[in-house]
Order: structure tokens, then sequence, then C-alpha cells
């Protein structure tokens, strides 16, 4: 198995979750609250368990983790990463800043990543090596220098959990042109893409984060955790073009 039908089969991964879950998009679906205080709906489940079922058809040996159902364990070295709906607020809401998200690992890499945004119309997947595709076409993250010329996203002010985390942001995002929370993974689709310059979340779960180290990095930007490490497991990311990476990560203090 090569990088490259790697990086074809988590996108026909990704491809095949988001569709599962935009035929019951705006259909009214009710969510159900987790113990941890996030929502749930029937299609995160049923999107899971299709691609559950196809990855297993596929990759027998390989182990699988994701948000909705729990770890698979295999035999292979490698692990398949599965957040069925990124952002499930947001699709619960009716709006469009959701996506579906898989990855495969092995040991301390990330093998290729790829995400899924059906209700927009677009996909992100990467490789290391392999280049970033967004619907098919190799992207970059733009080259704005300055952060008073840039666009700072967050997924949401509340999720900031420690105050000294939550100053620093807000200070960077009252010196950049624009702040907003189009979050979830739609904010690193705006990095990855050069439609925005700086994604930051301070809390992550291992499937809602590993995709993005190969698509953020071939596209040319940076993404490390807020302590400044990197790794396939994120428990939180800053995400920034290759211009702007030193300086963000100086303001927010990493």
């Amino acid at each position: 198995m090569t990088t490259r039908d790697l990086l074809s089969a988590t996108l026909d991964a990704a491809r095949l979750a988001g569709a599962t879950a935009v035929r019951q998009w705006r259909a009214g679906l009710a969510a159900e609250m987790k113990t941890d205080g996030s929502p749930v709906t029937a299609a995160d489940r049923a999107t899971e368990r299709a691609v559950r079922d196809w990855i297993s058809t596929r990759f027998p040996d390989d182990g699988i983790l994701g948000e909705e159902l729990g770890d698979t364990p295999g035999t292979s070295g490698r692990r398949w990463l599965v957040d069925p709906i990124d952002g499930t607020k947001a699709f619960v809401a009716g709006v469009p800043l959701w996506g579906s998200l898989v990855a495969v690992i092995e040991d301390d890499r990330v093998l290729a990543g790829a995400a899924s945004y059906p209700a927009v119309q677009e996909d992100l997947a990467a490789a290391p090596g392999q280049g970033c595709w967004h619907n098919g076409v190799r992207c970059r993250v733009s080259t704005v220098a300055e952060l008073h010329k840039a666009t700072v996203l967050t997924t949401d002010l509340t999720s900031f959990q420690e105050r000294p985390r939550l100053a620093r942001w807000v200070a960077l995002a009252r010196e950049a042109r624009q702040s907003r929370t189009w979050g979830d993974c739609y904010g690193y689709l705006l990095v990855a893409t050069g439609r925005a310059e700086v994604m930051c979340d301070p809390i992550l779960h291992p499937w809602d984060g590993a995709c993005f180290v190969p698509i953020i990095a071939e596209a040319g930007g940076v993404i490390t955790d807020w302590e400044g490490g990197g790794g396939p497991v994120l428990r939180s990311a800053v995400a920034t073009n290759g211009a702007l990476a030193a300086e963000v990560r100086t303001r927010l203090g990493l």
C-alpha cells in the first residue's frame, strides 16, 4: 500500500462519510447530549457505521477509532481516525460549516488525511510528499505576512478554559484584519486554501485534528498544538500560513 494509495483511500472514505451525512442534513434531526456536553445525532452514528464498514472491507487488518463508536483494534500497525460529522452543532442548526474527517496513522506519523465538506461542495486531501489537494486541484496557504491583513479564526470562545490563553487569542484577533468563529473543521479548510491565515482550537480530540496535520503542512502552512509540538494526535491546534507562523506562536505564548 503506497502513500498515494492511502491518500486516495482517505479521500474516498471522507467523501463517503460526507455523502452519507448530507442526506440527513436539514432533516430536523434531534440531538442528544453526550456525557462531555457535546451533541450527537442519528446521522453521526449512521455515518460512522458506513465509514467503518468501508474501511473494514478494504483494510481488514487496520484498527479504527471513531468519535461515536469507539476503538476497534487492528493487527497491521495502522489505525484510522474517523469524525463522521465535525461541527455537529452547525449540522443540527442547518449551517453548512461542518465536515467529515478521516485520517490513517501509524506510530507517530499521519500517513494520509482527508476532509469532506458536502454542504459547500469542497474537499481536502493530503499525504506527506504528495501535496494538498482541494477539489482535485493542488492548493496552497496564503502569502499574507502582516497580521493586520490576516483573518484569524477559532471554533468557539467558550471552549477556551484557560483565561490567559483566551486573552492572548483575543489580543491577536484585535490586531488582525478580521476575526471570526468560522470554526470546527471549516477553519482549517480556509487556512489550507488561502482564505484565512490562522485557525486556533484550544481543545481537540484525536479524530478532530489528525487529518489536518498533512493537509496544513502540505499546503505550505504550519500546524502545532498549543505547546508548540506536533504529532498525529493533537489535543489542541494552531494552524497558520507559513509567513505568520512564528509571529502568531510568539503572540500566543507558544
